[in-house]
């Protein structure tokens, strides 16, 4: 796909904000003159105000929410004949002069989702929006494993065929956190650019932003999400994975090594996500062990397949009792001998401490010496790769 940006719709999704609507349309029309309202059910006549400007209007007769804006939005830009499209909130927050940003980002990457980092070094920034958007970054980056700096900005550009690929269910303010996540799993990358922000004093800043219901939409979807990412079948991808997916298995490190290496991951980050997974596999997190490697790879966005497959070096009975045998010296200054009903069965929670005490100690010698061995394997194979091309 080649980028366009006369097949780029400008969107502004309006609801109740007659005041400052005209200046933001005049603002786009300055720069681009492809225009798209969305009256998304307005009880102040803003739509009217629009009046001799070259701009296209859409009304829906209730407020349906942003979300619904934005996709009724991007069906019209389909008709149309477009590729993207790009919002701007109607509040006059975001600065039209900034949309040639997004435009450079989009000739570099033509699928990209792109966002608008506010600059929030400015006056009159509400402390909501502060913690929201360091909230809202904390959960994309758990959900994914990817990092944007705002994601809570309205100030966006969406390629068609994301909004069309993608099964989008939420239609208010919660879209735009849906729309990143699932983008982000489907293989969509997503990039952020520098922008202005304008906060009005507080007496005169109007937000639809409803705290109760909102914030509790936004609890459930990411609850939702979060529950999603940890789960064991494949996301729904737009954009193919290099190399296909990787049958990984200890007990073939060769050719799995060789599979992930496939999929743009370094020696040194399948080595740092092996080492994480012998690490957590060691401590006892009974029936818990592989969601909180999913968690943590995720988080720092390593390879899950690799943390996931390297945790079953740690499977009972060889590692356990090791660790065990590691606890009770610590606690006893011998090692544990007998075997028995006793110790393992009635002295359970005593062996558990022991577990632990122990994982704290071989988990990260483990996770040390199998990461340096796969980062040896890997670098060798990379080498054989690079001689081969």
């Amino acid at each position: 796909m080649i980028f366009d940006r006369q097949k780029t719709l400008v969107v502004i999704p309006l609801y109740n904000h007659a005041a400052t609507v005209r200046a933001v349309v005049e603002g786009v029309l300055a720069i681009h003159d492809q225009v798209l309202v969305v009256d998304d059910g307005s009880t102040d006549f803003g739509g009217d105000t629009l009046g001799g400007l070259p701009v296209a209007l859409l009304r829906h007769e209730r407020n349906r929410g942003k979300g619904a804006a934005i996709m009724t939005a991007a069906r019209q830009a389909r008709r149309q004949g477009m590729t993207h499209i790009l919002t701007i909130d109607a509040d006059g927050q975001h600065d039209p002069a900034d949309i040639p940003l997004f435009f450079r980002r989009l000739s570099e990457g033509p699928l990209t989702v792109v966002v608008g980092k506010r600059n929030f070094a400015t006056a009159n920034v509400p402390a909501s929006s502060r913690f929201g958007r360091k909230f809202s970054n904390f959960w994309l980056r758990l959900q994914t494993g990817q990092s944007l700096g705002d994601t809570q900005s309205g100030f966006r550009a969406y390629p068609l065929a994301v909004l069309e690929g993608l099964r989008l269910n939420e239609i208010h303010y919660s879209f735009e956190v849906e729309v990143l996540v699932k983008a982000a799993w489907a293989g969509v990358p997503l990039a952020d650019v520098d922008i202005s922000v304008y906060y009005p004093p507080a007496g005169e800043r109007i937000s639809h932003f409803r705290g109760f219901m909102d914030n509790l939409r936004l609890t459930l979807l990411n609850t939702k999400l979060t529950m999603r990412s940890v789960a064991p079948w494949p996301h729904r991808r737009i954009v193919a994975a290099a190399g296909g997916a990787a049958k990984v298995s200890v007990l073939h490190p060769w050719r799995s090594l060789r599979l992930l290496l496939t999929e743009n991951t370094s020696p040194a980050q399948l080595s740092f996500a092996c080492a994480l997974g012998v690490f957590l596999g060691a401590v006892p997190l009974i029936a818990l062990h592989t969601i909180a490697i999913l968690f943590a790879s995720g988080f720092f966005r390593l390879n899950k397949v690799a943390a996931v497959s390297a945790s079953q070096l740690c499977i009972p009975p060889l590692v356990p009792a090791l660790c065990i045998e590691v606890g009770y010296y610590l606690r006893n200054g011998s090692f544990l001998t007998e075997i028995s009903l006793e110790t393992l069965g009635y002295q359970g929670l005593e062996r558990l401490y022991e577990w632990f005490l122990g994982s704290l100690l071989l988990g990260p010698l483990l996770a040390a010496v199998v990461g340096g061995i796969i980062y040896v394997m890997a670098s060798a194979l990379r080498r054989e790769k690079r001689v081969e091309a």
